[in-house]
Order: C-alpha cells, then sequence, then structure tokens
C-alpha cells in the first residue's frame, strides 16, 4: 500500500484537502493518507498527525516562530524517519511548507505543491526554491503554468477549487426570513476577515461605515459575517453598541444574497466574484507588515477578481485610506449608480469565464496518483 502525508496549515487548506482525498478514494486508490489538518480531513479519512492549533497561528512574534520551527522539526523527523511516505502533498501555506519541503526532497520523498505560494504575486524569489525542492507544481489559475514551466518546473493545471465547490446561489426570500431580514431593503454585507488581527484593525472601521451608511440611507441593512474559526468572544468584543446582526457559518449564503459586501482581502473576494455581487476591498494592517509589503510584492492589485482580470474591476482600500468617508463612497456607487453596477457585474461575470471549468480536487488527485505510481 502506498503512503501520502498532507500538510495544510488552516482552515482554507483543509476543506481543500478533503476534497483531494475524496477524489483520490473514488478513484479506488489503494493509499493509506495521514496529514496534519482539521475536522473536514479527518471525516474524509485522514489520520491526523497533528491538528491546526500551533498551523494557524500568523505574526512575527517569537512565541509563534518557536512553535513553527519546533513542530517542522518534529514532522520532518516523523515523515523521514518514522512514517516514510511514498509522496507529501503540500498545500497552500507557503512560509512553513517550503521550509520542510528542502528537508523532505533531500530525503528523497517525492513532494507535491496543491495551491502553491502566489509567487506572481509578492516574493518571486521563492520560485527558485518551489524548483529545487518540489517535484511537481498543482495550479490553479491559468497564467501559473505558463510561468512555473518557463523555470523549468514541472507542473499539473487543475482549475481553481471554487469553481466547483461553491455551493450555488442560496435562495434570497428564504435567507431573509429565516435572519429575519428586510426584504423591502437592500442588504450591505461585511466580512472582516477570519483572523483575529484583522478583526483588531477593520472591524471598527466597518462598523462605523455601516453605521454612517444606515443613517444617511434608511433603504439599507446591514449584516456581519462571523468567521466560523473565531470564537464568539472574540466577535463579541468589537460589537458593542451595535445591532447588526451577526450571522456565522452561512458566508456563501450570505455572499450571494447580499446587494454589495464590505471585504477584507482575501479568497473571499473570488467567492464573490462567482457569485456576481458588487464588493469593495478594504484592508490594513501593521504599518511594518505593510511597508514589507510593498517592498516583496510583484503586482500593485490587491484582490483575486483583478489580478486574474489585469485591471481593476474591484475597489481597493488599503492602509491610510481605510476610511468612513472612503468605505462608505465606493458602496453608496455600487448600490445608487445604476451603470457603475451594472459595468461591475458584467466584469464580474467576465471574470468567471477566465477560469477553468476542471474539476479542481481530481485533476489534483489525479497527479497525486500519478506520482505514486511512478
Amino acid at each position: 500500500m502506498k503512503k501520502l502525508f498532507i500538510v495544510t496549515g488552516e482552515y482554507s487548506g483543509d476543506i481543500h484537502a478533503s476534497h483531494v482525498v475524496t477524489a483520490l478514494k473514488n478513484m479506488n486508490a489503494d493509499i493509506e493518507i495521514q496529514g496534519i489538518g482539521g475536522e473536514n480531513m479527518e471525516r474524509a479519512g485522514v489520520k491526523l498527525y497533528s491538528g491546526h492549533k500551533k498551523m494557524g497561528s500568523v505574526g512575527l512574534s517569537p512565541q509563534i516562530i518557536i512553535n513553527h520551527i519546533m513542530l517542522g522539526k518534529k514532522l520532518v523527523d516523523y515523515l523521514i524517519n518514522d512514517y516514510k511516505p511514498d509522496a507529501v502533498l503540500l498545500i497552500d501555506y507557503g512560509g512553513f511548507n517550503l521550509r520542510i519541503a528542502g528537508f523532505l526532497k533531500k530525503a528523497g520523498i517525492k513532494v507535491l505543491y496543491y495551491i502553491p505560494p502566489q509567487v506572481w504575486a509578492s516574493r518571486k524569489g521563492r520560485i527558485n526554491k518551489i524548483k529545487k525542492y518540489i517535484d511537481e507544481v498543482l495550479c490553479i489559475f491559468p497564467f501559473e503554468s505558463e510561468l512555473y514551466e518557463s523555470h523549468g518546473i514541472k507542473t499539473h493545471y487543475c482549475g481553481h477549487p471554487l469553481v466547483s465547490q461553491l455551493p450555488q446561489k442560496a435562495d434570497k426570500d428564504a435567507f431573509f426570513e429565516k435572519h429575519g431580514l428586510d426584504k423591502n431593503k437592500k442588504l450591505v454585507s461585511v466580512f472582516p476577515g477570519s483572523r483575529e488581527f484583522e478583526l483588531k484593525y477593520l472591524m471598527n472601521v466597518f462598523i462605523k461605515s455601516a453605521k454612517h451608511l444606515q443613517k444617511k440611507h434608511p433603504d439599507l441593512q446591514f449584516c456581519i459575517s462571523h468567521a466560523p474559526n473565531l470564537s464568539d468572544k472574540v466577535y463579541n468584543k468589537f460589537l458593542k453598541n451595535t445591532d447588526f446582526k451577526v450571522i456565522k457559518g452561512e458566508n456563501q449564503a450570505l455572499l450571494s444574497v447580499s446587494d454589495a459586501l464590505i471585504l477584507a482581502s482575501g479568497t473571499v473576494a473570488l467567492e464573490a466574484c462567482l457569485y456576481n455581487t458588487p464588493m469593495i476591498i478594504a484592508y490594513r494592517g501593521p504599518w511594518l507588515f505593510y511597508f514589507i509589503y510593498l517592498i516583496v510584492r510583484c503586482i500593485k492589485r490587491v484582490s483575486l477578481p483583478n489580478i486574474i482580470a489585469d485591471k481593476s474591476i474591484i475597489p481597493e482600500i488599503i492602509q491610510g485610506n481605510v476610511k468612513v468617508s472612503n468605505i462608505s463612497y465606493e458602496i453608496e456607487k455600487l448600490l445608487y449608480d445604476t451603470s457603475y453596477r451594472e459595468w461591475v457585474i458584467k466584469e464580474l461575470r467576465d471574470v468567471k469565464k477566465l477560469l477553468s471549468d476542471k474539476v479542481s480536487s481530481k485533476e489534483a488527485a489525479i497527479a497525486v496518483a500519478e506520482t505514486l505510481a511512478d
């Protein structure tokens, strides 16, 4: 029996990995699978070596760095000396995964990378590490294959997982009734991020913007999306003196029924794009991190729809520009400037057309099975 080990670093990677595992099992692949992940991988039949508690930490504090180094060392020792897999599938989480990839490659273990680091967006020097340590890159964007192949890296284009995995639009009337929303008012939904530090830097200005807009426009109502990986305690400390509805665990449904969105940057923007829901991106963090980002970035656009289209469709409000006045202006334009709103929706549809209709998890599973068969 062949042995596979999968390394994920956060909730989204856990979901993607579970779909790949399910696809492998549907192919009747005789494979033993262990990994680092969460409940989705576990439900798919993966024996977990570790969960995401230490992996999910973000930042540059000494303790976080020590946690990652210690976990990486233990993992490499386990894989090389105990589990001895025929291949390791890395998923996203570039900093950690590229560090361990070098040790695995040196030990003669085949390494595949699904949802690789976005070297086209920042830190292009990472592509040299990928060439050195990764046997095959499983790409999710059409332009990635050309980039990696131009550097002599073996690739398999899988298509973006969201295209096949995103649920259908929710029934708007049923959703509004379920959550006590007014069917006669426009709905603006706020997605402040899935990490606590993002809430720290974004939630207050998002709430102030929502209050300002609601006071100015009585025909508006607001909801706040509660990321399922964050506790109620984390959210509640930001929600004092507000009466906005908070909806937890229904992110995709909320994206699909909203008239406009205020989003922190991330994959959520692509999800909204696939639902053709107009949005703005607003993002800020510690100024040190921002200056580092300015140094390492390769492109000036932030949101995935704008990057894929290679033009500005979605307003991007970044760092010092994240203000109530700027957020309010862009949301008003999306809601009340009819010609502009129609143009944005048309452009979002065009972005979807640029993405492949491949079932990404099945394509990744095919690549894994072929590697294990060699």
